[in-house]
């Protein structure tokens, strides 16, 4: 552990992330695209997005289960070739049904760029194991940033399906060979699960791993329905306002940008102090700055705000992992990790929904804003509660 092979192999796995998760920034930049060939309604034009962020919900679950099963080589060999199909299907489809359909097991595959690579990464550090998760959680930020603006270009002399073709090569090109360098397992997962010595390594916390994933996974739905308001609608604030999307679109990327420096930041923390008081510190800044969405409207002041709120929020997801991985079996790291992962993304997909509907029945952010909020204010609960049941610590499940 924390070791110049661990380094290596995080170098390795951030590589495959930036590859591996463009399926959830490539049908961002080509919707328009899409929607003006098949002349369809913007809803409809929407839905592949709807349905590669569930696919991709789902298969943080589903992969990291067969990451704890057979390997993460394995999964990831697998997940690249489902991901390469589906570029290429869609690029090839005369239907929009089909293309729609599809996107659902890109996003399944496209999952393997998060949730399995950040619980294998865990298994390889100790004492730099909340630095380590937060780099490789910060790869699908930085795949936004790097991707999107590239397929922009590219659709500027091509289209679509030409985007897609050349995904579908590049996915395989690259996953596939880096993934051979991830074969190896850690100690830790080469021994048996009856293992005494691995045994005693897991912390006999007060409430039983089930509970605890659940309560985790619950928290995890507060706190993205909170986040997703500013991430999801703060281009169409900014429309409201009279800014227009581009405006709106260079928030969103600062947004993103200082989200990367957060998540590195909180990383750092959760070395020093732990996975459930980096959680709980993150969550809280996140809950006061979107107090700050409420009196500043102005565009220089929205900026600085965007700015505050990715600071703030981006320690939040890698926390889930750390803590998972102090009170948890490691055996089960994949598959625990996958379902605390895809509960925050469910969250992220309902607060996107939720927002717009406040919206529509109010005519105002205003509402939405308090909304996000207050269910901040209900995933600070629940940790807080989690927090006075842990620190008893070490009693008998």
């Amino acid at each position: 552990m924390d070791s110049g092979k661990s380094w290596r192999r995080l170098l390795v796995a951030l590589l495959i992330a930036l590859v591996a998760n463009v399926g959830i920034w490539s049908v961002v930049v080509v919707l328009p695209s899409i929607e003006a060939e098949f002349n369809s309604s913007r809803g409809v034009a929407a839905l592949p997005y709807t349905l590669t962020l569930l696919g991709f919900a789902i298969g943080n679950y589903f992969i990291g289960y067969l990451v704890d099963r057979f390997g993460v080589t394995k999964s990831l060999i697998t997940a690249s070739l489902l991901i390469s199909a589906n570029f290429l299907f869609c690029a090839l489809s005369g239907s929009l049904f089909s293309i729609i359909f599809s996107h659902f097991f890109l996003g399944l595959g496209t999952a393997a760029g998060f949730g399995p690579l950040i619980a294998d990464i865990s298994h390889w550090f100790s004492k730099k194991r909340g630095i380590a998760v937060a780099i490789i959680a910060s790869g699908n930020y930085l795949s936004g940033m790097i991707w999107s603006p590239v397929i922009a270009i590219i659709l500027t002399s091509g289209d679509w399906r030409e985007i897609y073709l050349i995904l579908s090569l590049v996915i395989s090109f690259v996953v596939i060979p880096l993934s051979f360098y991830l074969s190896e397992k850690p100690t830790e997962i080469r021994s048996a699960p009856n293992d005494i010595k691995n045994y005693l390594k897991t912390p006999k916390i007060a409430i039983s791993g089930r509970q605890l994933q659940f309560f985790l996974g619950l928290a995890g739905v507060g706190c993205c329905i909170a986040m997703a308001m500013p991430q999801v609608h703060i281009v169409a604030y900014c429309v409201g306002l009279g800014y227009g999307p581009t405006v709106g679109a260079e928030m969103l990327s600062l947004m993103l940008a200082c989200g990367v420096i957060s998540r590195i930041s909180f990383g750092i923390c959760a070395d020093r102090l732990g996975g459930l008081y980096t959680l709980i510190l993150s969550s809280t800044l996140q809950m006061l700055s979107l107090f700050l969405f409420l009196p500043f409207n102005g565009m220089v002041s929205l900026y600085v705000v965007s700015a505050i709120f990715g600071l703030s929020q981006g320690g939040i997801v890698p926390s889930y992992t750390i803590v998972v991985r102090e009170f948890l079996p490691a055996q089960e790291a994949g598959q625990r990790i996958g379902i605390v992962l895809m509960l925050t993304i469910f969250g992220m997909a309902i607060g996107g929904w939720m927002s717009g509907w406040i919206f529509d029945q109010t005519g105002s952010y205003q509402i939405a804003f308090l909304n996000g909020i207050l269910w901040n204010v209900f995933n600070l609960a629940i940790l807080v509660w989690l927090f006075n049941r842990l620190r008893k610590g070490y009693a008998a499940i």
